[in-house]
C-alpha cells in the first residue's frame, strides 16, 4: 500500500519513511500541499500523513481542496499544535486521526494500521459487475482479468459513477465533485473525459448513458 507523507521538514519525512518502509509500505513524499496535489494527479495513495504548518499550501487548505474535489482518502494529520480548535477543524475536513508533535514513530505506525484497517472495511475492497472489477485497495480496474489503464480523473469519474449508480448526474455536479468548485472548466471537459473513459471500458462502454440536456449516469442491470 502507498502512503504519501506531506511535511516541509525533511527530518520528519525521513523518520516517518524509515518506519513505514520497515512495515513494508511504499512511501511517497511532498514538501507542501501543492506538491502533494501534483503527485496525486499521477498516482493516488492509500493513505495521507499531512502536517498542518507548511509553506505554499498548509495542511488545512490541502485537506479542503481534497474534500472539494471529492477525493476520499484516509488522512492522519500531524501538528506541533495540540489545541482543540485545530483538531476539530481537521475532523470537520474529514481527517481520520490527529497526532501531535513530537510523536512516537511506533505510535504513528499503530495509528496508520488502525486507520487503514477501519477505512478499508468501511469502503469495501472491490466492486464487481460481471467481468468488470474495481479493486479500491489496489487502485485498479480490471476487465476479463486484465488491468485497464485509466488516468486519475477517469478512475475518479468511474468510482463516482459507481457510488451513484443509476442516478442521473449533471455535468456541473461531475465538474464540482471530480475537479473541484474552483475549477474553471466547461462541459467539454466532462464530455472529453467521458469519451476517454468509455473507450477505456471497452465492452462496458455502454454502461455510461448520456442523459440528454443534463449529463450522464451509470446504468447497471439487476441480475
Amino acid at each position: 500500500m502507498k502512503i504519501l507523507v506531506v511535511d516541509d521538514e525533511k527530518l520528519i519525512r525521513n523518520v516517518v519513511r524509515e518506519y513505514l518502509e520497515n512495515e513494508s509500505y511504499e512511501v511517497m513524499e511532498a514538501e507542501d500541499g501543492m506538491q502533494a496535489l501534483e503527485l496525486m494527479d499521477r498516482e493516488t495513495p492509500d493513505l495521507l500523513i499531512v502536517d498542518i504548518m507548511m509553506p505554499h499550501m498548509d495542511g488545512f487548505s490541502f485537506c479542503k481542496e481534497l474534500k472539494q474535489e471529492g477525493r476520499n482518502i484516509p488522512t492522519i494529520m500531524l501538528s506541533a499544535r495540540g489545541e482543540e480548535f485545530d483538531k476539530l477543524t481537521g475532523f470537520e475536513l474529514g481527517i481520520d486521526d490527529y497526532v501531535t508533535k513530537p510523536f512516537s514513530p511506533k505510535e504513528l505506525m499503530a495509528r496508520v494500521k488502525a486507520v487503514l484497517k477501519r477505512t478499508s472495511s468501511e469502503i469495501g475492497k472491490k466492486f464487481i459487475y460481471e467481468d468488470l472489477i474495481i479493486d479500491y485497495t489496489a487502485h485498479q480496474v480490471l476487465i476479463d482479468g486484465s488491468e485497464i489503464p485509466l488516468t486519475p480523473k477517469e478512475y475518479d469519474l468511474l468510482c463516482y459513477f459507481v457510488k451513484n449508480k443509476n442516478i442521473a448526474l449533471s455535468r456541473e455536479n461531475l465538474l464540482n465533485q471530480i475537479w473541484g468548485y474552483d475549477f474553471f472548466g466547461d462541459d467539454r471537459t466532462i464530455d472529453t473525459h467521458i469519451k476517454m473513459l468509455r473507450n477505456s471500458l471497452g465492452k462496458y462502454r455502454d454502461l455510461i448513458v448520456t442523459v440528454r440536456g443534463m449529463g450522464y449516469k451509470l446504468v447497471l442491470k439487476e441480475k
